[in-house]
C-alpha cells in the first residue's frame, strides 16, 4: 500500500463544501496508479469558516480518503515540527507539500522559510529514511499581485526552495520540485485571488501529478 500525505496550509486543507485537490488528486491516482494506495494523515476534516476552526466534514464529495497534514494558516514554519510524528503514525511514503505563502507573509522571509522547508526534510527523513516529497513552490496570489517587496520574497523564496531540493534530493529519498501550474490566473483559478476553486483544485493536483509521473513515472498523465 502506498501512502500519499498533502501537506499543506489554507489552499491544502480547503473549507466546507469544497473537493480540495486532495479529492482531485486521488481520483487521478484511482485512474492511473496500478497499485493500491490511500492518501493519509493524522487530520481528515476541512475548515470551517462560520466557526473559524478546522473542524468540518462537509466535503462536496465525501467518498475518498481525506488523511491530511494541512491547517489554515499553517506553513513549512508550523509544520517542520509536526512531520515526523505524522510521518511515524501514518506511515507516509510520499509527501505532497504545499507551503510557503503563509510564512512569507506572517512569519519569516525568505531565507528562513527556506531553512524550515530544511528542517522540515530532515524531520520527514527522521521518521522515515525514505520518505520521498514533492514540494510545489509558492504560486501566484493576490498579495504578491497587489504587493512588490512581498513578490520579491515569493520569487526569491522559490529560488532558494528549487535549489534545497536540489540540495537535499538523494536516491533513497528523492525531493522533486513542482512546477507551478502554467499561466495560473488568479481570476479563473481562485475565488478569492488566493484560494482555489474547482478550476485550481484541478491544475494544482495537476501539478504534483505531472511531477511524479515525470520523474519518478508514477501515475499518468493528468487527464482531470
Amino acid at each position: 500500500m502506498l501512502r500519499f500525505m498533502p501537506v499543506g496550509d489554507s489552499m491544502t486543507i480547503g473549507s466546507s463544501g469544497e473537493h480540495t485537490w486532495r479529492y482531485r488528486m486521488w481520483r487521478h491516482l484511482c485512474a492511473t496508479y496500478g497499485g493500491p494506495f490511500t492518501l493519509s494523515g493524522p487530520r481528515e476534516t476541512l475548515y470551517d469558516k462560520a466557526t473559524d476552526s478546522a473542524a468540518s466534514y462537509a466535503y462536496a464529495d465525501p467518498d475518498f480518503p481525506r488523511g491530511h497534514l494541512a491547517g489554515w494558516g499553517e506553513g513549512w514554519l508550523h509544520m517542520a515540527p509536526l512531520i515526523g510524528e505524522a510521518v511515524r503514525t501514518s506511515r507516509a511514503d510520499i509527501l505532497l507539500v504545499s507551503l510557503g505563502l503563509i510564512d512569507l507573509g506572517f512569519y519569516t522571509n525568505a531565507e528562513q522559510t527556506a531553512e524550515n522547508a530544511r528542517a522540515f526534510a530532515a524531520e520527514a527523513r527522521a521518521a522515515n529514511p525514505r520518505i520521498a516529497m514533492v514540494w510545489l513552490p509558492v504560486i501566484p496570489n493576490i498579495r504578491a499581485a497587489d504587493d512588490a517587496p512581498f513578490a520579491a520574497q515569493v520569487a526569491r523564496f522559490n529560488e532558494l526552495l528549487a535549489k534545497t531540493a536540489a540540495d537535499l534530493d538523494e536516491p533513497g529519498s528523492p525531493i522533486l520540485l513542482a512546477s507551478v501550474p502554467e499561466a495560473w490566473d488568479i481570476d479563473t483559478d481562485t475565488y478569492d485571488g488566493t484560494h482555489p476553486n474547482a478550476n485550481g483544485e484541478h491544475r494544482l493536483a495537476s501539478a504534483f501529478a505531472e511531477a511524479m509521473h515525470q520523474g519518478w513515472g508514477l501515475g499518468g498523465e493528468y487527464a482531470g
